[in-house]
Order: structure tokens, then sequence, then C-alpha cells
């Protein structure tokens, strides 16, 4: 019987299949589009920078044209018929064309023409301009109605050039006079349209880039180069004729027998159009890369999607095997309902659930006998955000909620302490079930639905008929008092009750319950046993800035005082600091946080000494209750048991081993090295402790200070040298570095009643008796 578990499989793969061959078809196309796209918006961008350098050298050169035209040099040469013999005039109209030459492009060549005194004068020479070998050309230049001209094609062999070429010609009439055909001169500058050429710079050499004039033909491309282009400049030109207001495009067409993407640009300066021809192909043979990593992709995806069918058809189908086996444990069947065939699984389950619905009226009643758990679950529920409108409609006949109502509210009591009472922590939610048997008593059925204990408080939804906001307000005020005075009557308990903004609809009773706690947490601020509403704390404004420095302050007399082993200054000085963090210019939000750098300050002291912290924060939730402490006596009484007694215990048990050692090492150098200079710095260099501190220890240790302990025992020394030696009292003094030997009898006679030399002299009379 194992149907199911084949067509679920069958289903998993089409499901895995299908997207990934359709993604990276998809994949695929968009990424090889995006790359044709980029490519022709590059080529498209190449082509507008290509026309405006070359409409910028053209201009430039029209405006060299125009500043010469309009010069006074050449306005008074129209009027001079010059000869052989003006060699100064000539030699200066020379040395102006010249400078038409721009460092963007070189002039081939430049003729001004006299057409009234029949003169020409290019770069090189002057000459009549009837025997000039281009005079009908400029004639024909001149009869032309614009002022200024631009023409392409070959120029002629001549004196300029070997033999004809390609070139641009720019005609400029003298003077500049609208539609004139006959001005008294003309200014011609031809350049080679090689030099354009030059000056241009194609991005990729795969791509045909070249410049069309105004009557189609290439200006830039060799004879070739124009034939093979023939069937691309056709096309162009019927799209430019074809009335469009665009003057740039492009399209993708069969040239050559090959499929290109022609760009082109038409220029309204000189009527030239900018056309790049890009190779279809050779794009496609940049996406080829992305098709085989595609393919192996999606090979990849297949393979994985193969093993994740056949592993999760498995995981899938084990449930229904062991709904199969459990079916098949039920067994039974009536004559009106036969068991179906054992070859489809879902149906033979079927038929064995079907078998239990006959004892659905017996579960009803137990059921109904449960109503009031139900209630509270319904209502449990609705504050965890689990219920709907229509499931609120369904159930509310169902368990007689109250209806008609048109405002909503949430009343939200927390106990302020349990600290001095006869309850202890762990009665804290058999004390909030207790107060919601109170408020159900107090409170009758037809305002409020089932109380319930939610997050560490009980929480009562409250309806009312009224709608205006003061009288809504007042109304959940009242109730809020009767629980809370009913609270403390019966249980002897100090509670807060918080109340929500009224609204109006059952889903935002979990945003109201938010507002509950919210506004119970100005209690850190103004104390325990209170009733606030949210809208009062909301529309209270906020704490400005708390003064950290006078809180840093608080914090270094804290640490003092832990480290001088005082607990009742330590406790004093921290509920100055609860006093400056919670009341003075206080945070709502910020208090937690400060708190817990707090006791990381304070832990530092007991992990300076080498103690580890489980030995103070013995109770692993510690800290977590640290974090749900709601008033200023909780928080003191927390720090007080949980964190001040346990480390000035530790620390002073630390402290009395600590200075017995450090009193022990004092007194084993002054009995090792009494005959050196001793004093109480250099006993600090070598144990790395402020002399201050060390002769504190010594003194609290020995009963005696540092000083008083050396000399006393250099005078056993000394006493012990005049019974065992002959050393002079002299010598002795000064083994025991003494500044003099007055000031050695002095203490040694301070100390023992008698002078060293009557000790010594006593003690040979008693050797010789």
């Amino acid at each position: 019987m194992r149907n199911y578990l084949l067509r679920l499989l069958s289903y998993s793969l089409l499901l895995g299949i299908l997207p990934s061959v359709l993604i990276g078809i998809l994949s695929y196309s968009i990424a090889s589009g995006d790359i044709e796209k980029k490519v022709k918006d590059v080529n498209m961008q190449w082509l507008a920078q290509t026309q405006m350098r070359v409409e910028q050298m053209l201009k430039s050169i029209e405006k060299s044209a125009t500043q010469l035209a309009n010069s006074s040099l050449v306005k008074a040469s129209m009027n001079i018929n010059y000869g052989s013999a003006d060699f100064e005039s000539v030699r200066e109209l020379s040395k102006e064309m010249y400078n038409l030459q721009s460092s963007d492009v070189v002039i081939t060549q430049a003729y001004l023409v006299n057409l009234n005194k029949n003169w020409v004068l290019n770069l090189n020479a002057l000459k009549p301009f009837d025997q000039f070998e281009n005079q009908e050309e400029f004639r024909r230049y001149a009869r032309e109605p614009k002022s200024i001209l631009w023409y392409t094609g070959l120029a002629s062999s001549n004196g300029d050039f070997a033999e004809p070429v390609q070139s641009v010609t720019m005609v400029h009439k003298i003077p500049i006079l609208p539609q004139t055909n006959q001005p008294q001169g003309l200014l011609v500058i031809r350049i080679v349209s090689s030099e354009i050429k030059n000056a241009l710079t194609f991005p990729d050499a795969q791509n045909r880039s070249y410049v069309l004039d105004r009557s189609g033909a290439d200006i830039l491309g060799t004879e070739a180069s124009r034939q093979s282009n023939q069937a691309v400049n056709r096309a162009v030109a019927e799209r430019l004729a074809s009335g469009s207001d665009q003057p740039s495009g492009l399209f993708n067409m069969k040239a050559g027998g090959e499929e290109v993407a022609v760009l082109y640009r038409a220029s309204a300066f000189n009527s030239w159009t900018y056309v790049s021809v890009v190779s279809i192909g050779e794009l496609k043979k940049e996406t080829q890369k992305i098709a085989e990593l595609t393919v192996l992709v999606c090979a990849a995806i297949l393979l994985i999607v193969l093993l994740a069918a056949l592993y999760g058809s498995r995981r899938m189908y084990r449930p229904i095997g062991h709904l199969l086996e459990v079916a098949r444990g039920l067994g039974g069947s009536s004559p009106e309902q036969p068991a179906p065939s054992k070859r489809d699984e879902l149906a033979f389950i079927k038929h064995s659930m079907q078998s239990l619905v006959v004892s659905r009226e017996r579960v009803e009643q137990q059921l109904i006998g449960q109503a009031s758990h139900l209630k509270d679950f319904f209502v449990f529920k609705l504050f965890a955000g689990q219920i709907t409108e229509n499931d609120y409609l369904f159930r509310s006949a169902m368990h007689d909620f109250p209806a008609g109502w048109k405002r909503l509210g949430v009343l939200a009591l927390q106990i302020d302490n349990l600290q001095e009472t006869r309850y202890a922590e762990e009665d804290r939610e058999l004390l909030l079930y207790a107060v919601g048997n109170i408020v159900q008593e107090v409170i009758p059925p037809s305002v409020r639905f089932a109380p319930i204990t939610f997050n560490h408080s009980q929480v009562t939804l409250v309806v009312t008929d009224l709608e205006e906001p003061e009288a809504v307000n007042r109304r959940f005020y009242e109730l809020a008092e009767t629980i809370k005075r009913n609270a403390e009557q019966v249980l002897q308990l100090n509670v807060s009750v918080g109340i929500s903004n009224p609204f109006q609809d059952l889903t935002d009773t979990v945003q109201a319950f938010g507002e509950c706690l919210t506004a119970l947490q100005a209690r850190i601020k103004l104390g325990p046993e209170i009733i606030v509403h949210y809208g009062d704390v909301a529309n209270s404004p906020g704490a400005e800035h708390v003064e950290y420095y006078h809180l840093k302050v608080l914090e270094e007399r804290l640490v003092y005082a832990i480290r001088e082993l005082q607990p009742e200054q330590a406790s004093d000085v921290f509920g100055q600091y609860l006093n400056a963090l919670l009341y003075k210019d206080g945070c709502l939000h910020e208090h937690q946080i400060l708190l817990v750098q707090l006791v990381s300050r304070l832990l530092q002291i007991v992990q300076e000494q080498g103690i580890r912290l489980n030995s103070v924060l013995a109770d692993a939730g510690a800290m977590k209750r640290l974090m749900q402490l709601q008033t200023r006596e909780e928080i003191m009484h927390w720090f007080t048991s949980k964190l001040f007694k346990p480390m000035i215990r530790i620390l002073s048990e630390k402290s009395d081993s600590q200075f017995v050692k450090i009193a022990d090492r004092l007194v084993k150098l002054i009995q090792e090295q009494y005959e050196r200079e001793i004093t109480l710095e250099s006993c600090s260099q070598l144990l790395n402790y402020h002399p201050v501190y060390l002769s504190r220890i010594f003194k609290r240790e020995i009963g005696v200070p540092f000083s008083e302990y050396l000399m006393d025992y250099r005078m056993k020394m000394a006493k012990v040298m005049l019974e065992t030696t002959e050393l002079k009292v002299s010598e002795i003094s000064e083994k025991l570095h003494y500044n003099n030997v007055s000031s050695f009898i002095r203490g040694y006679k301070k100390i023992y009643n008698i002078t060293p030399g009557q000790y010594r002299e006593s003690m040979s009379k008693e050797r010789t008796v």
C-alpha cells in the first residue's frame, strides 16, 4: 500500500522541476536581454559623445572663421585689389588665416576669395581668381542662399592634393548677410575627412561606426565599407525621412547575411547622421557563459530537488504511515459502511476516523462542563492576538460574553512588592489567580470578560455603553479602584493597576494590554500602590536628561563602600543612586540598562580578586529577576540581599586570608633582611602593594607598626650578637644600619633598660663566676 507515496513523490518532483526550468529559461532571457540592452546603451552614449566631439570641432572652426571674416583686416581687404606689390598686406592676411589652425583638428587648406576684385589667397600664395582651378566650384558656393555652408565629398586634385580625397569644406560668405547669392567674398576652409576620423575613438573594434552627410554618404569610411553599409544607410535614411520627431533611435535588421543592431543619431547642426552597427551574433557570444552557468545551476537545482523530493516525500509519508498503523489498530466496520480497499491509505484512514464520530455528542457534553475553562482560554487567545471579530461573534453567544458595548478597556493589576509580607515570591502567580477570583465577585459579568492571569499580571477586559471620553475614563478608573481596594483588603497586598486607552475593536486588545504594561512602568518614577492611566503617561513630557555625572560619582562611592566592606554605607549610597536615577529627571526606559551596568561594575571587584561570579550570584535567575523588578523597594531589596551582602561577605573572607599572608611575608622579609636597608617602600616594590596599604595591614595583623617591629627585631638580634660574638658595639650598630652608635645605644636601652656595653659586661661577669 504505497500508492499515496508514489503520488506524493511525483507531485513533489513536478513542483520542483517546473519552477527550476522556468526560472532558468527566464533568468537566461533576462540576462541576455540586459546585456544586449546595456551594449546598445553604451553604443548610443558613444554616438552622442562622438556627435558632441565632432560638432565641437566644426563649431570651433566655424567660430574661428566668423571671427576672421568679421575682422577689420578682412573687411578692408574686400575693397582692395591686391597684386604682387602688396606683399606686406598679403602676408598679414596669410598670418590671420594660419591662426585658424586648432589643436583639435588640422585645417588642410583655407581660401580667402574676393569676387569683386578678382583675387584668391590661400595658405600658400595669392593669385587671380579667374585663373584659380576651383573657381567654378567657388562660384557655385557663392550662388547658394545661405551665409555659412558645409559640404562633403571628393576634393579635386590640384595644388593642395596629389589625387582626389574625401574632404569636409566650410564656406563662409563675406559679409554675413542672410539669403544672399552675391557676396563680396568667400572664406573657404577645407579639412580632409581622415582628420575628423583620427580625432574619434571607437569603444569596440568589432562595431562598425561611421558618419553620414546630408546626402547619406559615408564621409569617414573606405569604398569597401560604403558598399557593405548601403543597406544599413538606406534603412537609416528611410527612418529619418518617415517624419519621426526623434533625432535618434535603434533597430535590428539583416545586413550582409547576419543580424545586426543599428543605432543612429541625426545632428541638427549640419544634418549629419552618426551610425553604429553592432553584430547581434557577437552579443550572443557574451551570453554564452551565462547560458552555460544557467544550465549548470538548473542541473544542480534539479538534482537537489530530486534528493529533497525523495527525502521529503518519505518524511511526509511517515506520519501517514503511522496513522495507517493506528487506523488498522482501531479496526471494526459496520455493514452500512464497509472498509475500503487497503490499497488506498487515505480512504482507509478516513473510514477509521469516521468510526470515531459516534462519540462526538458525549465529548460535547463533557466540554459543556468545562465551559468556564473554555471562556478563560478564549480570553487568553484574545489577549494573545489569536481571535478575529468573526470568531468572537461565533463564540460570544456560546460563552455568554458581554454585548451591546460601545467602548472597551483593559485593566492590568500587578503586585508591587512581596517583601516584608507573609507571602513568598513563589506565591505571586497564585495570588494573581486569587485576585482574578475577587474580580469575578466584585465586577458584574455584564461589564467584563473572564479575568485571566497573563504575563505576570491579572488582566480584565471591561466594557461600557458610554461614549464620552472623560466619562469612559472615569468609569474605568472606578472599576480599577474597586479591584485594587478589594485585593488590598482581602489579601493584604500592595498592588497597582494600569488602565489602557478606550477602544472599539476587539482586535485592539493586544495593543491595549501593552498600553497597560507601559502605564505600570510609571511605578518606577511615581512609586507603588497607584492607579495610572496610559493617557497620563503617554501625554506627559518625557524625561530630559539623566545626570550621568552625578550617577558616576555615586557609583564610585558605592564601589568604595564595597571595597571597604561597609554594607550600611553601601545601602545608603545605593539609596541615593536610586533617587537620582528614578526621581531626579528620571527616565522610564533607561533605568534597567544603567542598573545592569552598575551590577557589571560591582562584579568587576569580585573578578579582580580572582573570585568566581557564581559564588556571588548563586541564583541562576537573579539577573532575569532584576529585569522584572517594577518598584523601587524591589530594586533596593534585590541589590541589598542578592548583591551587596554576598559580595561583602566573600570579599571579607578573601581579605582576611590575604591580609594574613601579606603580614607573614612582611615579617619574613624583616627576619631575613634585618641586616640590610629595609623600609616599607622597598617592601612595597617587592610585594607590588602601596606602602600605606602594607602599613595598615601590618598594624592590623601584627598589632604594632612596621617600624616598631623592625626596631624590636633588630634589638633582639643585637642582643644575640652581644652574647655570641666579639663584635664591638659600633660594629653591631653599623651592621644593623643605625646612623650612629648613640642612636643604637638609646634604642637598646629603651627596650632592655640597659646599654649594650653594660649588658656585655654583665654577661662576662656571669661567665667568670
